[in-house]
């Protein structure tokens, strides 16, 4: 009799352990060590062994761009007739917080003989109000032609998500003197899309400031059939 007791107990023991074994449960943790677990494998970091992400703001010190100055390459021109007083937006995903201080123009070409004034760079979200802008860009305008920054009178903090930046200028100047570095695109810019979230547009006529706030709907690319090509634009 003992000894079917002492099998019995011996094949339950067994097969405890078994168990524990195939739980994963070999015994207490030690105290004030926790048990081990497994860690999920950590995600690529930007740059890791992932793939080659291309270029970045962060490269060249930036914050966010319109696009990678490099393929910025054409030259936008066009009659102070044609865009003197009218808002010009260019639409840029944020997809961090970030302190917004600066706008980055690329200025290709200066005019000695323009006469500005009322030359103005802003920043509108996505209900079209003005959250940022500069005081009277015009001298900035007359000096070296290089992508340089504009600074904000105030900077802000800028929330992930969509933003248009909002470039005025008046006076007169000669049309293939002052120009500006752009992709290009011109209308195509826009592919898919239609007010308020048109990447590239014009608002209103004769304005000689940035308006507190703008009814995006009212997106129109008229303008821009006439040549008015997308600029390029960066942050810091």
């Amino acid at each position: 009799m003992r000894a079917r007791t002492t099998s019995a107990a011996t094949a339950a023991c067994s097969a405890l352990v078994a168990l524990l074994v195939l739980t994963g449960c070999t015994g207490a943790p030690d105290e004030g060590r926790p048990a081990a677990s497994a860690a999920a494998p950590a995600a690529p970091g930007p740059g890791s062994a992932g793939g080659f992400e291309g270029p970045r703001p962060q490269d060249q010190n930036l914050l966010a761009w319109t696009g990678d100055p490099n393929d910025a390459g054409h030259v936008t021109a066009q009659s102070a007739a044609g865009v003197g007083g009218r808002v010009t937006l260019v639409r840029i995903v944020l997809r961090e917080r970030i302190t917004w201080s600066n706008i980055w123009l690329g200025l290709a070409g200066i005019d000695p003989a323009a006469q500005l004034s009322n030359c103005y760079l802003g920043v509108y979200d996505e209900r079209g109000v003005l959250v940022a802008s500069t005081a009277d860009v015009s001298p900035m305008l007359m000096t070296d032609p290089i992508a340089k920054p504009f600074p904000l009178a105030k900077p802000f903090t800028a929330e992930p998500g969509t933003y248009f930046i909002a470039l005025l200028l008046n006076g007169n100047w000669a049309t293939n003197a002052l120009t500006l570095k752009s992709t290009g695109a011109g209308i195509s810019v826009n592919a898919g899309l239609t007010p308020p979230k048109l990447r590239y547009s014009t608002l209103l006529t004769g304005q000689t400031s940035l308006p507190a706030s703008v009814n995006l709907a009212e997106q129109s690319t008229s303008t821009i059939n006439t040549g008015w090509a997308s600029q390029w634009y960066a942050v810091s």
